[in-house]
Formats: C-alpha cells, structure tokens, sequence
C-alpha cells in the first residue's frame, strides 16, 4: 500500500517518501510532510545551488549551507535563486 502526505511543498495529498531522506529531525519532518514530487523538486534545486554556488557537498559550510536552504525550502519562505542564475528552459 502507498504511503500517502499531505504534501507541504505542493499543496496536495500525493505520494509519501519510502524512507526519511536526511537524517535527524529534519529529514523526519520531511518524511511526515513532504511528498516523492516536492522532494524531486527540491532535489532539481539543490543541484542548481551546488552548480550555481560551485559548492562541494563533502565540504561542512557547504552542507550546512544546503541543509539552511532545504529547511527554508520545505518549511520557510522558500531557497533563493542566486541573482546570476538564468533558467536553461529544459
């Protein structure tokens, strides 16, 4: 049976997440609330940063960085684009 969420990033009842994605409360808080969809799309924008920033996911401040911006993205007022970044259209 499908694991159903009221998912917070997309408004809706949509398909749950197989397993917490991030450890610790945070990655429970996204496992109660948001869906396989509003994950994806946190995962498309998360790629975005790390290219646009030209950040290193091994590094401490860049991880602390990301983790700042998946909290604001799920439960805050939303992760900024970087001024300079221009969508390709895909």
């Amino acid at each position: 049976m499908t694991r159903m969420v009221n998912c917070i990033k997309l408004g809706r009842e949509a398909e749950g997440l197989k397993k917490a994605p991030y450890p610790g409360d945070l990655g429970q808080r996204i496992y109660d609330s948001v869906s396989q969809e509003g994950w994806k799309a946190w995962i498309g924008h998360q790629t975005m940063l790390i290219n646009e920033y030209r950040l290193t996911p091994i590094d401490p401040k860049s991880r602390k960085f990301l983790e700042e911006e998946m909290e604001k993205f799920f439960f805050g007022e939303g992760s900024s684009v970087p001024e300079q970044f221009v969508p390709t259209g895909d």
